[in-house]
């Protein structure tokens, strides 16, 4: 009886490890995001089917965010469906044309003339 309850507390510590070290790689792939009340986002749409559409985009939105919860839940509000609740690991901040960096432009093809290389966009 010694022998079957030293396995079981072998195996209890073993899968006490395990859990450990899954818990420590999953909070490692968690990604933290800089979204604040007020900001646009987009929501991750996992019903999209893959044939009909396949080149849809997956990202529908844009949606304010109203409320922010501890790990990682988000309110959402929308024009047509109010406000409701998501995990914020399907949401990704939506840039509008506002915030557009400088643009560069590559030409491919043949060289141009010097007057035009040094135009600035």
């Amino acid at each position: 009886m010694s022998e079957l309850e030293e396995l079981r507390m072998e195996a209890y510590e073993s899968y006490k490890i395990y859990k450990d070290q899954t818990k420590k790689w999953h909070d490692g792939k968690i990604m933290e995001k800089d979204i604040s009340v007020g900001d646009l986002i987009l929501l991750f749409n996992s019903k999209v089917k893959v044939l009909p559409g396949k080149l849809k985009s997956r990202w529908s939105g844009s949606f304010k965010v109203m409320q922010i919860f501890p790990y990682s839940a988000f309110e959402l509000w929308s024009e047509e469906g109010g406000t409701f609740k998501v995990n914020g690991q399907r949401i990704k901040r939506y840039y509008d044309g506002d915030n557009k960096g400088p643009i560069e432009v590559l030409y491919l093809g043949e060289p141009i003339p010097e007057e035009r290389a040094n135009l600035n966009f």
